[in-house]
């Protein structure tokens, strides 16, 4: 299988930490939805990143459905079996998306429109979601132990942690670390792992 996209995206790279940390074998290429546009959409008409062709040459895309896919061919989850925990997990994990979508939302606004061009308003609107989504995601991660290894890892566990370092890295002081001690801590104990150094942001 081929895995598509740059590891500059959160999606990309939950996608290549979850098909890592599953065992399910796939190849990564860098192909980047903006400077190598075509050469995507000829792998992806849609050109959204991640796709993952599979072995039939079927295309899928979306993080979430990519993943849903390797725990199958896996034959194990990275959520967990109880209802309890896995409702919990599936709102960590809901949380670290919107984080996601709201920071790529703001980096697209300030680096690829003009800035006369710029809405302030929907700025604001969505710096405002961002940090009520950090402000949440915060609470949440206070009474998270730290995996002992990268097999205890969950899926809420990864993407908490490659959300918070996407948004560091693309928008630095954003979202303050000195606000965010417990996530911060989490992000960076996670991003200690073999798994995750395998597959850095780019």
């Amino acid at each position: 299988m081929r895995l598509i996209g740059m590891l500059d995206s959160p999606y990309v790279r939950r996608a290549a930490i979850s098909l890592a940390l599953l065992d399910v074998p796939f190849e990564h290429e860098s192909v980047s939805v903006f400077r190598t546009f075509e050469q995507f959409r000829s792998i992806n008409p849609v050109v959204k990143a991640p796709s993952l062709v599979c072995d039939n040459g079927v295309v899928l895309m979306d993080s979430s459905l990519i993943i849903d896919y390797a725990e199958a061919l896996a034959g194990r989850s990275l959520m967990p079996a109880e209802i309890g925990e896995r409702q919990r997990a599936l709102r960590i994990i809901g949380l670290a998306l919107a984080a996601c979508e709201k920071a790529v939302q703001d980096v697209y606004e300030r680096n690829l429109r003009p800035a006369d061009k710029q809405h302030q308003p929907w700025l604001d609107r969505v710096e405002g979601q961002l940090a009520s989504a950090y402000a949440l995601l915060e609470q949440e991660i206070a009474a998270r132990v730290v995996p002992a290894d990268a097999g205890a890892l969950t899926q809420a566990d990864l993407t908490v942690a490659v959300a918070w370092s996407f948004t560091q890295a693309l928008l630095p002081g954003k979202v303050s670390v000195a606000d965010h001690p417990s996530l911060a801590a989490f992000a960076a104990a996670v991003e200690c792992f073999p798994v995750f150094a395998a597959w850095p942001h780019a």
